[in-house]
């Protein structure tokens, strides 16, 4: 079993989740490859000190990417991730723009 803060690695701040946030109490983050959803629940629930619903858990293929070089075109791919989507109790949220 992993420490709390290992599981989490950042939140997803992007405009649709923000939006999810301020509606349904849902927040997202991107989480290590091999957490489970108990261990994402218990690191939320730990971190910001918050009651956790439900956890939903996409993994997201990394896009392959063309780059052309000197030597001609070249192919890459993005890293695989792990997006957990967390759903707090009602009246609870996180503040990710709160000063500490």
């Amino acid at each position: 079993m992993r420490p709390t803060e290992e599981i989490l690695i950042k939140p997803v701040l992007t405009e649709k989740m923000l939006n999810l946030s301020e509606k349904v109490q849902q927040y997202g983050f991107i989480v290590i490859h091999d957490a489970g959803k108990d261990d994402i629940k218990r690191a939320v629930e730990m971190k910001f000190s918050v009651n956790v619903e439900a956890v939903h858990v996409i993994n997201v293929k990394g896009k392959t990417k063309r780059m052309s070089t000197r030597r001609g075109m070249t192919s890459g791919r993005r890293s695989d991730r792990k997006k957990a989507i967390v759903t707090l109790q009602k009246g609870q949220k996180i503040d990710f723009f709160a000063g500490k």
